[in-house]
Parts: structure tokens; sequence; C-alpha cells
């Protein structure tokens, strides 16, 4: 059984965002700017762009080369379960689906692994509600 969510964040130093989005309007853009912005390394997935929020951005999780504690997921829940076995792949410890995105069989891939789990809530709001912030390594 997973901890907490707010626990699983705050353990977490380097989240590896899938659908990192340009868009500061949007979810994918302004939550992890607000991560970065509170402490956390943030490792962009977004198959066209370069960089975002002053990173390189990759086009997928199989192309990091440096470890991930928490993959954070802005992508429809269709998409989770091969994320979810990326996540395994590369040695995530966590994976975070956002508000709203919810999958059993991304569930049963990340926990068979034993990474820990979280579905439908969003990462900013547990950050905001528990305080959490990484200070500086």
């Amino acid at each position: 059984m997973s901890r907490p969510s707010h626990e699983i964040l705050e353990s977490a130093r380097t989240i590896a965002v899938v659908g990192a989005s340009r868009d500061p309007d949007k979810a994918g853009g302004s939550v992890p700017a607000g991560l970065q912005a509170r402490g956390f390394r943030i490792i962009p997935i977004n198959p066209y762009a370069d960089t975002l929020f002053g990173e390189r951005a990759y086009r997928s999780l199989l192309e990091v080369r440096e470890p991930i504690d928490l993959v954070d997921v802005f992508r429809p829940a269709a998409d989770a379960p091969e994320i979810a076995r990326q996540a395994v792949a590369v040695g995530a410890k966590a994976l975070w689906l956002q508000l709203d995105i919810r999958s059993e069989e991304a569930r049963r891939i990340a926990e068979a692994a034993g990474l820990e789990f979280v579905e439908d809530e969003c990462t900013a709001i547990v950050a905001s509600l528990y305080r959490v912030r990484r200070s500086a390594a």
C-alpha cells in the first residue's frame, strides 16, 4: 500500500513531467513551473519542445539517463499504462496521475513493479496544502 500522496511528494527531488506543456495557462505548464519554484528538479517530457522551464526536454521517459523519483502525468488516461511501463523501465520510484486521470491498468503495472502510485490528485494542490518544498541540495 502506498504512503499518503503528500509523503510521496515530500520524498521526491526529481520529477519527470510527461505531458509538460509550453503553454503556461495549461496545467502541464503551470504545475511543473510551480513545483520547480518550490525547489524540485523538473525533467520535462514533451516530443515537440527542446527546452521547457529552463531544462532540456525529452521526447519520452526512455531517453532520460538520470534517476527519477516521481513521474507526474499530464496525459489522457488511455496513455497511462504505457507511461507506467516506461516509468518502471527507467527505475522511477513513483507514478502520479494528475487530477481527473485514473487508470487501473497503470496502477497494476506500477504497483507490481514496486512503484508508489497516486491518481486523480494534483501535485500543485498537494504541495500547497502540505507546504511541500525542496531545500537546495
